[in-house]
């Protein structure tokens, strides 16, 4: 029987707390919702949350981690710098990294962007039309020509964010918007994946194609075990002939 791909969902776990409208939506937090559905799904999966001794993220927690899903908004700063540092490491080591909406200004998705991560947004309540632009990709696999929701935040493009190694996910708004809303990106053995959609305040993460949209994300970024890549001064392959001014002896 093959082991189930242990995940990990991390979220703040304020907005629910504090709005009343947020609290209505996702009781319990986004987190759960989330982690039910892969639950369900076939997945070995836990929660963690900002306010629990380091953030719930553990060296122990991250180490049994095939992959962490973050959603981050009015924290960020709070995160620790340690904490950080040790998702960071994993991530190196192989743990995939799925990085839901706001959570494109974590320290965490910053840090192994490189960049600012900055773009345009507005609240509109305006409708998102998610169009597949990958459609060969496993993460869109069950997925038509596009996810449509009915209300959303705005992101607008340019996002500052390095050159995706695939875009996914390309979003319409309303207004006239586009935006890179579905994006990987490799760092070390770990393998990255930004969803955009997730605003608070709508009940994104109760449809259908979203969830499965994170179902897939998960398959595909579970580490392959190819063992460990080798650094530094290394013996040859094969014999080296002894070379006397460039005339091989």
């Amino acid at each position: 029987m093959t082991t189930p791909i242990r995940v990990v969902v991390w979220n703040e776990f304020r907005h629910e707390k504090k709005d009343e409208q947020v609290k209505a939506i996702y009781p319990e937090g986004m987190h759960a919702v989330i982690a039910s559905y892969l639950a369900e799904a076939g997945f070995d999966t836990a929660t963690a949350v900002l306010d629990e001794p380091e953030h719930g993220l553990t060296d122990e927690v991250l180490d049994r981690c095939d992959v962490l899903i973050w959603w981050g908004h009015i924290a960020h700063d709070e995160v620790k710098d340690e904490v950080v540092e040790r998702v960071h490491r994993r991530v190196l080591e192989g743990m995939g990294l799925i990085v839901l909406h706001s959570g494109h200004f974590s320290k965490i998705f910053k840090k192994l962007m490189g960049t600012t991560c900055n773009l345009k947004w507005r609240e509109a309540d305006e409708k998102e039309r998610l169009w597949v632009v990958a459609p060969g990709h496993p993460i869109v696999e069950g997925i038509g020509p596009y996810i449509e929701l009915e209300q959303e935040e705005m992101y607008g493009e340019f996002f500052d964010i390095p050159e995706p190694d695939e875009t996914i996910f390309i979003s319409w708004f309303e207004g006239g918007e586009v935006f890179r809303s579905g994006c990987t990106f490799t760092r070390g053995k770990g393998k990255i994946f930004y969803f955009r959609p997730g605003h608070e305040t709508y009940p994104t993460y109760h449809h259908p194609d979203v969830l499965k949209v994170i179902a897939n994300a998960v398959r595909w970024a579970a580490p392959v075990n190819r063992g460990e890549i080798v650094f530094g001064n290394v013996k040859p392959l094969e014999p080296i002939k002894a070379k006397q001014g460039g005339v091989t002896l």
